[in-house]
């Protein structure tokens, strides 16, 4: 349930695959699947998982219920960044509270627990 939001360079696949190949470099062998939709920003998913070994897998399209958490967690970011405001208008300390906020609100799911604390639970196993 941990929320990563980063800025990229360009909101195409080459810029997401970088994204997630250093994302998954940091966290080793700790990034087990990715879900995700069908937008062209994912369409080196191949490249993501002969390089890292974790499984990509694709919502069905118009089915947003199979990526529940995601539909959540971004009707809460657009709190912070509204539909159609420039990610370059956000500062980088503006993002890094975005992320605070996101993963230190405690969420039923998680027997409210925080998702950073169930995430750095997690890294200790």
């Amino acid at each position: 349930r941990l929320t990563i939001v980063k800025r990229l360079h360009g909101r195409d696949s080459q810029f997401m695959t970088q994204a997630v190949l250093e994302l998954a470099s940091q966290l080793q062998d700790k990034l087990k699947t990715l879900t995700v939709d069908h937008g062209k920003e994912f369409a080196n998913y191949q490249t993501i998982e002969q390089l890292t070994g974790t499984q990509v897998y694709f919502a069905h399209a118009y089915s947003p219920h199979e990526r529940g958490s995601n539909e959540n967690r971004n009707r809460v970011l657009r709190r912070f960044i509204p539909k159609g405001q420039a990610i370059e208008e956000i500062s980088d300390y503006q993002l890094v509270q975005i992320n605070w906020y996101l993963n230190s609100r405690p969420l039923k799911c998680l027997n409210w627990h925080t998702p950073i604390e169930i995430f750095l639970l997690n890294l200790r196993h």
